[in-house]
């Protein structure tokens, strides 16, 4: 997974890297095939802001949080990103496991059509 980090009005230092990689690293066991993520990290004022991307095929999950703290607002974000993945893990596997029903022939139920063919 390629990660890019992005710091504004701040300096992104070894410890946001490293709290960001090991939250990607588990968001990448949930997701497989996850390419790119993209870790934003602001300074507004009093504001600690944190953004985070992760990009998978054509979706994307995105997540954003602020706090007083860098380390809570990346931590958060992470989260939020990791919560984000195991809904859609659930969803497409609850999709593959209940299938769409079979469409009738014209109309009938399947005892009609049965009735029918015999």
């Amino acid at each position: 997974m390629i990660i890019e980090y992005t710091g504004r009005q701040t300096v992104v230092t070894q410890k946001y890297k490293d709290q960001a990689r090991m939250g990607l690293q588990r968001i990448t066991r949930i997701v497989n095939g996850a390419t790119s993520a993209k870790v934003v990290l602001t300074v507004d004022k009093y504001r600690k802001l944190a953004d985070v991307t992760v990009s998978q095929g054509s979706q994307s999950m995105v997540a954003a949080c602020q706090s007083a703290d860098m380390m809570t607002a990346l931590r958060d974000a992470l989260t939020k990103i990791e919560q984000q993945a195991i809904r859609q893990r659930q969803k497409t596997t609850t999709a593959m496991r209940h299938p769409r029903p079979v469409a009738s022939v014209g109309g009938m139920d399947d005892t009609t059509a049965m009735q029918a063919v015999a």
